[in-house]
């Protein structure tokens, strides 16, 4: 890969639901450290193009690269690389936040698994709910432990479908500065969101898009 290779290139994205189009001819880049946010109404296809690059849908046409290379989920690389959240996570109802956190890391073959849980786990407000099982978690918690399951994990790129939600003030507050950071750390990042507020504090650029007629 040479320096000016962008982490993520769509390339003529066509998407069709039903037979309908609903993405039509999507392109841009996005560069190592960089964020786009996908922005528009609902409908507009925001969750559909984020599904397209971590492949949980199919294209009807165009081409999606990774570091140069098509995303092909099934490929080790793209499995390492690419950490997602898309859908709310079904959660082990017997392990622990901080064993779900572990289990994580121990499988993506991090040396200190321990160490980096506990560092996370302060991270994102949840050490004091580390024993704690997933069933008495607020709303909120819940929404920042599976935020945490992609920070346990190696990656260089992030793709998050409205991470904002059900967080409170402070937890949207601390989501943009753990994502600023993640951008300095060299992550690229691309996220749907409907809060002006994140867009504005995390995105170098933003995609709009709109419903197709």
């Amino acid at each position: 890969m040479t320096t000016a290779e962008p982490r993520l290139a769509v390339q003529g994205l066509r998407h069709l639901y039903a037979e309908r189009p609903v993405i039509e001819d999507l392109t841009f880049t996005l560069r190592a450290g960089r964020a786009i946010a996908l922005v528009g109404p609902n409908g507009a296809g925001k969750t559909t193009v984020l599904k397209c690059i971590v492949g949980s849908a199919e294209p009807a046409a165009g081409q999606i690269l990774l570091d140069g290379v098509p995303i092909d989920e099934r490929v080790e690389v793209v499995r390492r690389d690419v950490a997602s959240l898309l859908d709310d996570l079904d959660f082990f109802p017997d392990l622990t936040v901080a064993e779900h956190l572990d289990l994580l890391a121990r499988a993506h073959g991090n040396p200190e698994p321990e160490d980096l849980v506990d560092t996370l786990l302060d991270d994102i407000g949840l050490l004091a709910a580390a024993e704690q099982l997933p069933g008495s978690l607020s709303s909120g918690q819940r929404r920042r432990l599976a935020l945490a399951t992609t920070l346990v994990r190696p990656r260089k790129l992030l793709v998050l479908d409205e991470p904002e939600q059900r967080l409170d003030t402070d937890g949207v507050a601390w989501l943009a500065e753990r994502l600023q950071a993640e951008k300095q750390a060299g992550t690229s990042i691309l996220f749907a969101s409907h809060d002006k507020e994140l867009v504005d504090a995390v995105a170098d650029e933003t995609v709009a898009l709109a419903p197709l007629p």
